[in-house]
């Protein structure tokens, strides 16, 4: 039997299938936010599902073993790539955190978290302890600090707290002594005044309107109010593709992004989100499962790191259009408008897919 045919065999075309369905929700949604907005949003989205599954492709048949040595340069090319960010980067809404490239503008903070994946995991697979205290952390927490500082001062703080994110869930998969967890949550606990005074004033109004969206419903709570009034109208079955009131009488902001999924759940109603979240469990389910079945310690953080990633941009945008956590900016992968992220998390998913295809290749060494 051929590699090739070895790895079709061993291709995990649910997940595949899965990922599909919620690019072509993402497509029917993005061409009502487009008829909206008067921009062409899913047209341009189209152009980015085919880059990214070329890219996917790609990811799929390279042999993901290969990223270990490789870890160091790309870890060095993205902190690179977010300093020029800082000097050269186009600024939107407030926030310096594209480089124009042509006639494409790349976010290099989301290549970042894929990035970090790659290098904590190639970090975690070398050092290969059964478990870690707080001393043996010291090493992969000043590698993720360095990018994440960089993201912060964009500022961009919902990738900030993503890529600190990657690191806790790699730590979890590698395995952290009872004791050396304790310590950190009564720091984490301990940090927060901290934390809090280095927040900007706008991102202070945010936690502020999560704990009470009634303190500012014309200014810093317009958003969530209108995000819930459209995802609580569509009732179980919802108003009716390109019908939502909230979105096309321009009452709910940011619908190709932040607030996507709250014209799809305004449209299609509490089965329509009760479908999009199930695509994304399976998705989920189908990765960490690839996670779980690694023969290769690598791969296994990999596959894991993907999901974490997915997961943690899935529960954080949906818990945010619903008001049950602060906004901040976070995709909703596949679906939000984007391509870079679009980009990123179509990579991120071919090399889960080639650790699933790849299982039966070897053992670990």
């Amino acid at each position: 039997m051929t590699w090739r045919s070895r790895m079709a065999e061993n291709f995990d075309f649910s997940l595949l299938a899965a990922v599909a369905a919620v690019m072509a929700c993402g497509y029917i949604n993005l061409r009502s936010s487009s008829a909206a907005t008067g921009f062409p949003f899913a047209w341009k989205q189209l152009q980015w599902y085919v880059v990214g599954s070329v890219a996917m492709g790609l990811c799929f048949l390279y042999d993901y073993r290969k990223l270990v040595s490789m870890a160091l340069p790309l870890y060095l090319v993205t902190l690179g790539l977010l300093v020029l960010v800082l000097f050269f980067g186009k600024t939107v809404g407030g926030s310096q955190r594209w480089l124009s490239i042509g006639v494409a503008n790349i976010q290099p903070s989301e290549f970042a978290k894929l990035v970090m994946i790659v290098v904590l995991s190639t970090y975690f697979y070398r050092d290969d302890l059964d478990s870690y205290r707080l001393r043996d952390l010291f090493r992969p927490f000043l590698l993720t600090l360095v990018p994440a500082l960089l993201v912060y001062v964009q500022p961009d703080l919902g990738t900030c707290v993503i890529i600190l994110a990657i690191l806790a869930a790699l730590i979890y998969a590698a395995g952290l002594q009872w004791k050396s967890f304790l310590i950190l949550i009564g720091l984490f606990i301990a940090g927060l005044p901290v934390g809090w005074s280095l927040l900007k004033p706008y991102q202070k109004a945010r936690i502020l309107t999560f704990l009470d969206p009634e303190r500012d419903p014309y200014g810093v709570g317009y958003h969530v109010l209108q995000s819930k009034i459209a995802v609580g109208s569509g009732g179980l079955f919802g108003k009716g593709y390109m019908a939502g009131s909230q979105a096309h009488l321009q009452f709910l902001p940011e619908v190709h992004t932040d607030f996507a999924f709250s014209i799809w759940a305004e449209e299609w109603g509490f089965a329509g989100a009760l479908f999009l979240v199930f695509l994304y469990g399976w998705i989920i389910y189908r990765g960490l499962l690839i996670a779980s079945r690694a023969k290769d310690r690598f791969g296994a953080f990999l596959a894991f790191g993907v999901m974490a990633l997915f997961f943690l941009h899935v529960v954080i945008n949906i818990c945010m259009v619903l008001g049950l956590l602060p906004v901040v900016g976070v995709p909703l992968p596949l679906f939000s408008y984007g391509g870079s992220s679009v980009l990123t998390t179509m990579m991120g998913l071919g090399l889960v897919l080639n650790v699933g295809a790849r299982r039966y290749f070897f053992t670990e060494n």
